[in-house]
């Protein structure tokens, strides 16, 4: 429990939830079962409820039209793991991806072997430049490149139809970061199911929640296999059949050097409560983000977060105008904390850290600024289903107050 007024965040769990958690304690199996496999299937038919229109435009752009198919794992970060493995990203190969996401992104590609070309956000927004992954795959990198990792940061969708025509054009993967973006319905799907693969992200703080965990989607079959085979250490049979079925046997065949990234029964039995109350939990995030934006529309220190379509409204990334300020960030944010407001940063850019300033030639602020501007400029605010009209108040108006004290 956070010790602040207004908690940066608390996870929305009832009794259902707890019902389910305790079923599965009682029932004897707690590790991956028919709780995952349920979550598994639940996630796909949410996936696959789309419209036909929706199957046109992905058809007109040459996409698969496939169903989702979806495979619950431990994390995000093994998610992302898997998706660039199953799409042959590996020693060699290289992705393109944003320095402004949280450090698994590039991390990912690095576990598999492979290495990471950066593109800037775009100048107004948090999501990844279009025109700078084409510059990448035009010069002499590009024919390295074997994915493109868009990231939805906040929630707010990239541009994933330039994303597809461009990952056509160049015979190159997409590999969707969705962490962020659950529930986020576009003109091509959802978010996390309109490239090759998607990978979603059920942390304490995420839309919804498995404690930890995610969950990774895709409509091609042959990345399926691969992803089902190396998420448990490469077997051709999941424990679940092996001890449940009754033409189970001990033995199995081990076929993929693989990894141990599924999800246990106890924590899917989380997700699929969860899951069920995905859509009222957007409509209370979004109903909090729309009533700060009002109040923060006449305020000339801020500029209000990026709203395209599908924006899931994971996060509120308030950024304040610094010539307007006396203050910088750093100092806005702890005078909000000192108020007893839960805040954070989303995110600090990669370039900051000294793993990938050692590991990236030139990576600097300075050949990133649309990423470091926004960074300097960004204050995540609470943003989660149960806040009280009062926690939302509380926020504005330490917000505002400190914006009048320290206007320049």
């Amino acid at each position: 429990m956070s010790n602040h007024a207004v908690p940066f965040f608390r996870a929305s769990i009832g009794k259902e939830e707890e019902a389910a958690v305790l079923a599965v304690l009682k029932s004897g199996w707690l590790t991956t079962g028919e709780k995952a496999l349920q979550f598994e299937n639940d996630f796909s038919v949410k996936m696959n409820d789309v419209a036909n229109d929706v199957e046109r435009a992905r058809k007109s752009l040459g996409l698969d039209t496939g169903a989702v198919r979806s495979f619950a794992v431990n994390s995000n970060t093994s998610g992302m793991i898997l998706a660039l493995d199953a799409c042959g990203v590996a020693k060699g190969n290289a992705i393109i991806t944003t320095p402004y996401t949280f450090v698994s992104t590039a991390a990912c590609a690095r576990h598999v072997g492979a290495d990471v070309f950066f593109a800037d956000i775009e100048r107004d927004s948090y999501s990844i430049d279009v025109q700078k992954i084409e510059n990448i795959l035009k010069s002499n990198n590009g024919p390295r490149v074997k994915a493109i990792v868009p990231v939805h940061v906040a929630g707010n969708i990239c541009n994933m139809e330039k994303i597809c025509r461009l990952a056509k054009t160049y015979g190159v993967r997409v590999v969707e970061d969705a962490a962020h973006a659950f529930p986020s319905p576009t003109s091509l799907g959802y978010a996390g199911t309109i490239g090759d693969v998607g990978v979603f992200s059920f942390y304490a703080t995420k839309t919804i929640t498995t404690a930890e965990g995610g969950i990774v989607c895709t409509r091609d079959e042959r990345i399926a296999k691969r992803i089902a085979s190396m998420r448990l250490h490469g077997m051709d049979r999941a424990a679940w059949n092996r001890y449940t079925s009754s033409h189970a046997s001990w033995k199995y065949d081990i076929i993929e050097c693989g990894y141990k990234f599924n999800l246990p029964d106890v924590l899917a039995a989380l997700g699929i409560e969860q899951l069920k109350k995905a859509d009222a939990f957007f409509q209370k995030r979004k109903r909090i983000a729309y009533i700060y934006n009002e109040a923060f529309s006449s305020c000339d220190f801020i500029t209000l977060p990026p709203d395209e379509v599908g924006n899931a409204w994971h996060l509120y990334l308030m950024r304040i105008v610094p010539e307007k300020l006396t203050i910088s960030r750093d100092s806005f944010a702890k005078k909000l904390q000192e108020r007893g407001i839960g805040i954070s940063v989303h995110f600090i850019p990669l370039f900051h850290f000294t793993y990938w300033k050692k590991y990236v030639p030139d990576f600097t602020s300075q050949n990133f600024p649309n990423a470091e501007k926004q960074y300097v400029a960004t204050i995540s605010l609470p943003l989660w289903p149960d806040m009280s009209d009062s926690m939302v108040q509380n926020v504005i108006n330490a917000v505002k107050e400190i914006g009048a004290q320290h206007h320049g």
